[in-house]
Parts: structure tokens; sequence; C-alpha cells
């Protein structure tokens, strides 16, 4: 195809000439991987698209999809765009009543699904959503007696598809060639942190010249492998796994489960990957847990080969000068430790790794690079279609979120905000003009909520949204997400509410990592009956306290921040959970929603209560609730007095 490629069903045909036989999508199912090439997928996605056409789908209506990875979801997203629809990706795990608000919101008449589930969450809020005239479902299992004439199977569409084409043969390319860059590629849906989320309305200009950006400055080809595994609700999947796959041309697997992700990646060996740091971080608490249950030599190995790495393994990674000796007992560490280790991970042929959304350990980070993989911070919102700021090569520093990405301005206010213009800055949220206005200016720049500085390096140091940074009874300024980053970097702790605006003290909730506390419980013979039993444990306490005393003392050593040490803390009776409203779809305090949940709680760390009683209300996965009883014990920790000059 010729011309402009300005739009993805543009792209999806060049590919489709040029890369004709290369694969482009990959899924596993029933334990064995099926490819399709570029040529393939765009037959698919024509089929699909003249279904929808036939259905009454037309120009300007919008396609909800949700769902795990999969390609039929990828390709319905396409098919909407050939003919001048707008796909709207939704977070598959979302409650029947968050996908009522997405799918009134948007204005969505069909919605194409993954499997029974996500069709019976449809069905629950059918009567609310009148606009809703269509369901279409991926998967075909326990879909045999539902009889409604609203609802389709993929299959179904595509032979329809296939009629319609026959018949209307000018039909699909005219609706291809119709569309441009100026016009309506996507609409996202925020995590909804600080109440309901907004629709954030993206042309193919935004999208596709912010992934050509990405794969130029990084070097992306059609030979890379990308791991799909993320929310397609998400910024980040839409451009990793969508935008940037179009762009450069390479091919995109869809594991087979949330469950078989680490087992799929060793499979396919992916050269890009991007996970948030709680992945990164349940990596590293696999290997742990593996190493405390390996012999004695296996973990003496481990240890001195981990400290080589450590001390030269990213300088050998960004090509500084490293001695003979070192660079001899890092090969030998590669041999033995490094190259195994990033095998069984899935991890050894990654040459690019991102990770973003929340700060990430500096042990952590470097655990990863000092075993040779390229792991690097950047920064990004969704209204700027994910890239802000990039980490050079080179240039990586566990501190920093990097520097400005291709095309990228970014400016601080006089308040500390930070402030940015691309070519990803969002068109405006749905059907939301004044919000639209107060996010961004007449001449493109956006307010992104994040405080933040300029290093001296030129790098962009985050430290918290400005709204939540407050300030103390004695004037020091209380950034409550930079402590909780701090706490979340111990494996042992899962997520962490930090509270001291305008009060005299910090203190803390905080909720054990189930996996890594009960591994470490099991081997000191405690017994425990579940995740409240286990929080409620004394030895259980003293390990989150001597992780908090260690928080304490990084944060002693910050003239700054030294009065924010952590002086009293709790452990929750609970995980905190995004059914239960308290985190959003990607894994964000609500705090707002926290402090109205649980006031008491607040208050008892703050009275000089010693205990609290609590019951409260837990949702579980297949729709039970049930009360949860238990005694809180509110901890002290010790605080470290400020060193004097």
């Amino acid at each position: 195809m010729s011309g402009i490629l300005d739009t993805f069903p543009k792209i999806l045909l060049d590919n489709a000439s040029r890369l004709a036989n290369s694969p482009a999508i990959r899924e596993k199912d029933y334990g064995i991987w099926q490819s399709w090439t570029w040529s393939e997928a765009a037959v698919e996605i024509r089929k699909f698209a003249c279904g929808l056409a036939a259905k009454g789908f037309k120009r300007g209506d919008t396609l909800a999809i949700a769902g795990d990875n999969r390609p039929k979801l990828y390709w319905a997203m396409t098919a909407a765009q050939c003919i001048g629809g707008i796909p709207v990706p939704m977070y598959q795990d979302a409650i029947a009543e968050e996908f009522a608000h997405v799918i009134e919101n948007a204005d969505a008449s069909f919605a194409v699904v993954e499997d029974q589930e996500q069709i019976d969450k449809l069905l629950e809020i059918k009567d609310r959503c009148q606009v809703l005239t269509e369901m279409i479902y991926e998967d075909p299992r326990g879909m045999m007696h539902y009889y409604q004439p609203f609802i389709h199977s993929y299959e179904a569409i595509q032979e329809l598809g296939e009629k319609f084409d026959q018949e209307n043969p000018g039909f699909f390319m005219e609706e291809v060639n119709k569309s441009n860059g100026s016009d309506t590629a996507i609409l996202l849906y925020t995590s909804g942190t600080t109440g309901t989320s907004k629709g954030v309305v993206h042309t193919f200009d935004n999208v596709i010249i912010t992934a050509r950006n990405g794969v130029e400055r990084e070097g992306l080809t059609s030979t890379d492998e990308a791991l799909a595994y993320l929310p397609m609700g998400w910024v980040g999947d839409n451009l990793f796994s969508y935008a940037q796959a179009y762009v450069a041309g390479y091919c995109v697997n869809c594991p087979e489960s949330g469950e078989t992700v680490i087992n799929d990646m060793r499979e396919i060996g992916p050269t890009y990957y991007f996970a948030p740091p709680p992945v990164y971080e349940n990596i590293l608490t696999q290997v742990k847990i593996r190493m405390e249950d390996a012999s004695w030599i296996s973990q003496k190995i481990f240890d001195y080969f981990m400290d080589v790495a450590k001390k030269v393994g990213t300088d050998i990674l960004d090509k500084q000068p490293v001695s003979f000796l070192d660079r001899f007992l890092y090969k030998m560490g590669d041999l033995f430790l490094y190259g195994p280790l990033k095998n069984v991970l899935g991890l050894s042929r990654i040459r690019l790794a991102y990770t973003a959304g929340e700060a990430i350990g500096p042990d952590l980070f470097l655990f990863f690079r000092s075993l040779g993989i390229n792991i690097k911070q950047l920064y990004g919102q969704t209204e700027s279609m994910v890239f802000v700021c990039i980490q050079p090569n080179g240039e990586v520093y566990p501190d920093t979120v990097g520097t400005p990405a291709k095309d990228v301005e970014v400016k601080i206010t006089e308040e500390g905000e930070v402030l940015y213009r691309s070519p990803g800055v969002f068109h405006s949220y749905y059907k939301e003009p004044e919000k639209t206005k107060e996010a961004k200016t007449e001449d493109g720049w956006v307010y992104t909520g994040d405080a933040g500085y300029f290093l001296e390096n030129g790098h962009l140091k985050i430290i918290d949204r400005v709204k939540d940074v407050g300030k103390m009874n004695d004037d020091t300024m209380f950034p409550p997400k930079y402590i909780e980053n701090k706490l979340k970097f111990f494996p042992y702790i899962k997520e962490a509410v930090a509270f001291g605006h305008q009060r005299d003290y910090v203190t803390a909730f905080v909720c054990i990592d189930m996996q890594a506390v009960g591994n470490w419980a099991e081997r000191r013979n405690m017994a425990y009956s579940g995740y409240t039993n286990l929080a409620a444990q004394k030895p259980v306490a003293k390990l989150i306290l001597e992780c908090i005393e260690k928080v304490n003392q990084d944060l002693s050593e910050d003239p700054q921040l030294s009065n924010t040490q952590i002086k009293r803390f709790l452990l929750l009776h609970k995980e905190l959970d995004a059914d239960d409203g308290e985190l959003t779809r990607t894994r964000k305090v609500r705090r707002n929603f926290i402090d109205e949940k649980y006031p008491a709680l607040i208050n008892a760390l703050y009275d000089g209560s010693e205990k609290i009683k609590v019951e409260a209300q837990v949702k579980f996965e297949d729709g039970r609730v049930d009360t949860i009883e238990a005694d809180l014990k509110i901890l002290e920790a010790k605080r470290i007095k400020q060193l004097e000059n």
C-alpha cells in the first residue's frame, strides 16, 4: 500500500504487503502456540470489520472491548478503526458497575468480549445501558445456552463479514481511505485514582507519532518480540502491544493465562518487555524463596556471584571500563548463575525492558541491571500516550525517570508541578470540555498533577502527586507516595498507606505480602489459618517493624524529610483490593476512599490507642461477601534523630 501511513488500518495493509510472511501475533491455547502472519492478520481483521458493518456498526460508533490479551480482541480494535469506529478497551477484571460507567459514557453500541464471564457482566447492566445493542464473544466455552438475538460469536460475525465483503467489494478500502491522522483512534479511560475515570481521546497522530518516536529512539525492529499480558484497558498495553507493534512490525505474544506468564515467557524469549515494579518485585521474591530452599553450596554460589554482579554488572551493561579479572568473574557468573537464572525467568533475550507507574526500589533495580538486563524507567500518563521521559542508555539511575522523550518538552512550575507538551498530548476528555481546559492549556501544555524537579544531569525526579504532598504541623513537607514506595521496596510489604498531613507525626497502614510472609512463616514452622491470622502474629509484626525502621533510617539522612519518619503503624486485617474500591485497577491507592472507609483506624494511630477492634466486609472473586473481625495492634517504630552537621 502506498501513501501516508497515518492510521493503523493503513499501516496494517502496508505491513501485510512488506512483512507478509513475518509473524504479527501469537497466542498460546491448550499448551500450543498458534501464529498469524501480517498478511493473515489483515484477512482476519477485514472479515471482522465487514461483519461489524453488516450488523450496523458505522463510522463514529464506539466499540467496547474486554478480556485477557487475545489476538481476536486486538483485531477487533483495528477492525473498528478500519470502518471509522473507535475502540474502547476496558479492564477485564472490572466489575459490572465499572463496565456500565465506561459503556454509558463512551456511548458504546457494540461490545466484543473474551468469554462467558464478560458476557454475564454485560447482561447484568444491559437494562441500564440502553445504548448497548450488540454483544460478541470470542471464546465459545459456556455459551451454548445463550439464545439472546443480540449475542453473537466472533466467527459468526466474520462469516457475515465475508458475505458482506463479496457483495460490497469496494466498501472496505473506501472506509480505510476515508480516515486520516487527525481522526480519533482510541478512547482510553483513566484509572480513576481521585474519582470517576475519564475517557481520554487520542487521535491517530497522537498515538502513531509517539509510537514511531519511541521505536526510533530505542531501535526497535520487526525482529523484536513482545509479551502482551497487561490489561488491554491500560494505555501502556496499547502502546507496547499495539501501536509500536504496528509501527515497527514486531510480533506480539499472548500468554495462555495470567498463571502461565512466566512459563510462556520462557518459551517465547521476548526481546522487548514492560512490567510495573510489583511484577519485578514478585520475580525477585520468587528468586529469594527458591534460594532459601536451595542447598548450602548453591546459596554460597548465589551470594558470591551476585556480589560480583553488583560490583561490575551495571558497568559492563553500560559499556564502562572493567578490569580483566572482574570481567572474567562476571563471565563465570553468567555461565553458572546469571544465564540459567534469566532463562528460568524468561528474560534471556531481553535487550530492552521498561518499568513505570511507581518508583522502583534501588536494590530491585540494581538486581536486574546487574544481571545484564537493560531495564530502564520511564515516565508518562494516559494523556501523553505514555512517553514523557525515558532514561537514555548509559544514563540509568534508580532515583530518576530520565530525560524528555523525542519531541517532548517538559517544564516545572513555581509550585513544583511538572508540565509537558508533545505530539502525544491527548485531544480531549470525552464529553468533558471543562475538564479538558483544566488539564491542558490552549498552547498544548498538560498539567500532570505530579510534583518533581530536574537534577543537574538533566534527569527528571518525581516526588509525589501535587495534591497529595501535604505539610506536617512543623511545616515539614509530607510526600505520602514517596514514603509508601520506600516501604513497598521490601518483599514482605505488598501495599502501604501513609498519613501525616496536618499531623504531628507520620503513621501508616501496612498490608503484608501473603506469599513472601507466608513462605517466611512456614520456614519458621509458624502455623496460620489465613491472611488475617498471619498478619496478627507477633513475629510478623517484628518483621515489618524491622522494615519500617530501615525506612526511618533512610529518611533520617534526608534533611528535608527527616521528620517524616514513621512513628506508629498497624498491619491491616485484609489486603487492599480494587473490588472493594480501595485501589484503582492499576493498583494505585484511592486515598479519599481510604480516609472515608477507615476513619476509626486512622484516629487510633493518633489517639494513643494500643489496639482497635475492626469488623469489615470483604468481597471474594466468586461474588460472596463475608465479614472479617480482628483486633489490630498499634505498633511503635523507632525514629532516628537527624545527625547534626
